[in-house]
């Protein structure tokens, strides 16, 4: 990392501009010249934010070759270099509420205007900036921005990208149009394009932003062809002998009209209040959108007021862009454990320095596997790039060697379990390891209580993840069959619980032992049997004691279940321990109605539906069942196996997938009708 910052002499003061200007030159050149970024976008500007604060307290120090007079890095000299006859600038950017508030003050006050201005909001983009120039309705140049006064030629790179017009639409085109986008990769493209990549033995892109602007410097344009890349129009450059319209978003719509695509998301606000509702609407659809976007743009709707507004140093007054929150950050690692999951994974964990990424701070990020962690190579004391994305869970991205502490040495599986002390083994070809204590583990037994107990299993109201730990932890509760022998007294003497709070939770044990067969099923947590298979099975022997009597050959006659998933079935009914807690089970009392035989929709047995976006009709779960009780499978992502993609509401990446693959995409009325059938 960077010195720490520098207060008192000015000599300090000094060194300290001299070290940021080198410091964020480098990281510059590697993300905009090399396509390579040493760090992620937060960290870039935090250090550019205290550069900027420093050259504003002590205005000698501020030079003509600073960063906070710049745009971006000069162009690769592989390229033609192409001067920009108007500039193409960066913008300020805005981190909160207040500083989105001061940017509407400060252009009512210059424009002396009491009343609302109307800004014409769209997404930030996180991709490549590119401007195109038209002769006559014609295209015949394209360059990046570069350092925003020279960039680089891509004309015939960007020829390749089917969103922009080679030939504009219209009967009367200007003599002279430059129009300035975003060049992108879409989502769905980028995880398809990676996965080639991969399958290729080549190296994969670590972010849609890089893949975008790796595939437009590409001196064959037909690699640049290859790739899926997007583009949206949000600006004009030059304009010569034509008369446009008065306003910025009416501007967009007629260069709509002449061919180009622009951002359907982009609309018209009032008042900084306004701006704001589209701020957290944006954010709440982000992790939906079939694009990366890192924040929302406002600009003046009126060209004439942003004609008197004006730039200041290297950014227009009237434009400011408003980021998300990271969803990269940078961190070191305290350490590494092994947390133990309900089958006996060991899962390596990162404990962190914690770190604000993603809208809230982080402290922990998983590394899923040994394969994983083996293959960044995270080490106690390193310097990680940490990635949260809307619910996901976070993760290390990557490691930073070059910031490695001298001695840090490879993490090495443990032989034995950290919680129990029972052998780890790993399995031949595999990427878990596992515990071998079964129940003797007491992470092994919370996990299955915390499975047998969830919303999907057998959905016991009231019983969370803390009572379960104060349950196993106490000895009370070994086995999932334990739960429907506790009484309300001794519930009531939990920590924070009390009569009626036990009384309350023993009601609700008891009403789970009427469920259903596929949900006791899963509820049992056999290794491989997911909801799907859990309810081809409750189809197939359609009651428990058929099923438990099976063997590996039968089993294999439920649809989906392979050779490994019979063994995994067959060994969990015929493992001593785990008969006599079904058997404990069905004694208790748990009971339920005879499976529905699968109704007569031939067409949806074995069809493989992927669910996106929201439904007004029904909730996702009741959608769900709906399509395994007419004998199809339900899938959390889109492949070339998928038989049909049911497209809510704000259906995002799964969809532009699906319509990538060819796969069928139904929509609500024609979901419901196919049920129906």
């Amino acid at each position: 990392m960077c010195a720490q910052k520098a207060s008192g002499s000015p000599d300090k003061t000094a060194a300290r501009v001299a070290e940021l200007k080198e410091t964020l030159d480098r990281y510059n050149y590697r993300y905009h010249a090399l396509d390579d970024p040493e760090v992620p976008d937060a960290e870039y500007d935090k250090l550019l934010r205290e550069l900027r604060g420093l050259e504003t307290q002590h205005p000698e120090l501020l030079t003509a070759d600073s960063l906070t007079q710049r745009v971006g890095a000069a162009p690769v000299a592989a390229f033609g270099a192409v001067k920009h006859r108007l500039a193409m600038l960066s913008l300020d950017n805005a981190f909160s509420d207040e500083d989105v508030r001061d940017f509407d003050r400060r252009i009512r006050e210059r424009l002396a205007i009491e009343g609302p201005i109307r800004y014409s909001a769209e997404p930030k983009l996180d991709g490549l900036a590119i401007n195109a120039r038209y002769e006559h309705g014609v295209f015949v140049q394209g360059a990046t921005r570069g350092d925003g006064e020279t960039g680089e030629d891509i004309t015939q790179n960007l020829k390749t990208i089917k969103a922009l017009p080679l030939k504009l639409r219209t009967g009367k085109p200007p003599p002279v149009l430059e129009v300035r986008g975003e060049v992108f990769m879409p989502l769905a493209g980028f995880e398809r394009f990676n996965e080639q990549a991969i399958a290729r033995g080549e190296k994969s892109f670590v972010n849609p932003r890089n893949a975008a602007a790796g595939s437009l410097r590409q001196l064959d344009p037909r690699m640049t062809a290859a790739r899926p890349l997007d583009l949206f129009i949000y600006a004009l450059g030059i304009v010569e002998g034509a008369e446009l319209p008065a306003e910025h978003s009416a501007t967009l719509q007629a260069l709509r009209q002449w061919g180009f695509k622009i951002c359907q998301q982009s609309r018209v606000v009032e008042s900084a209040d306004g701006c704001l509702d589209y701020y957290r609407e944006m954010g709440a659809l982000r992790s939906s959108l079939p694009y990366q976007i890192d924040g929302v743009v406002y600009k003046v709707d009126d060209l004439e007021l942003q004609r008197q507004l004006g730039f200041v140093s290297r950014a227009p007054r009237w434009a400011v862009a408003h980021k998300f929150p990271a969803e990269e950050a940078l961190t070191t690692v305290r350490g590494i454990e092994f947390q133990v999951g309900r089958t006996g994974a060991l899962t390596p964990v990162a404990r962190l320095e914690p770190v604000f990424v993603g809208g809230v701070t982080v402290s922990n990020a998983t590394l899923h596997n040994m394969d994983e962690l083996t293959r960044k190579d995270v080490r106690v004391g390193d310097t990680v790039v940490i990635r949260r994305a809307g619910d996901v869970i976070p993760e290390v991205a990557r490691v930073l060697p070059e910031r490695r502490v001298a001695g840090a040495s490879p993490v090495v599986l443990p032989s034995v379990c950290p919680v129990c002390g029972s052998p780890v083994v790993r399995e031949a070809e595999q990427a878990v390891a596992r515990c071998t204590g079964g129940r003797i583990c007491a992470a092994q037994r919370k996990e299955e209580i915390k499975h047998f107990a969830s919303r999907r299993a057998l959905d016991i109201q009231g019983l969370g993840d803390k009572l379960i730990e104060q349950l196993v932890d106490k000895e009370w509760v070994r086995t999932p069959a334990d739960l429907f022998t506790l009484e309300s007294e001794r519930l009531s003497t939990l920590d924070r619980m009390g009569e009626k709070s036990g009384q309350k939770l023993q009601a609700a044990i008891a009403a789970a032992k009427h469920t259903t067969l596929s949900r006791f099923l899963y509820a049992l947590g056999i290794r491989d049997v997911g909801e799907a298979t859990a309810h081809l099975l409750a189809q197939h022997f359609r009651a428990i004691e058929p099923l438990r009597l099976a063997d590996e050959d039968e089993m294999q006659r439920v649809p989906d279940v392979g050779p490994v998933v019979a063994k995994n079935i067959v060994a969990y009914f015929r493992d001593p321990e785990n008969a006599g807690i079904v058997d404990r089970l069905l004694a208790d009392g748990i009971d339920w109605p005879a499976p529905a035989p699968p109704e007569a929709a031939a067409e949806l047995a074995g069809k493989t539906f992927v669910l996106t976006g929201t439904l007004q009709t029904m909730t996702r779960e009741a959608a769900e069942e709906a399509v395994l009780k007419l004998g199809g499978k339900v899938s959390g992502s889109v492949s070339k196996k998928t038989h049909y993609v049911v497209a809510g509401t704000e259906a995002g990446s799964k969809l532009k997938k699906a319509q990538d693959l060819g796969v069928t995409v139904l929509d609500e009325p024609a979901f419901l009708k196919l049920l129906k059938k």
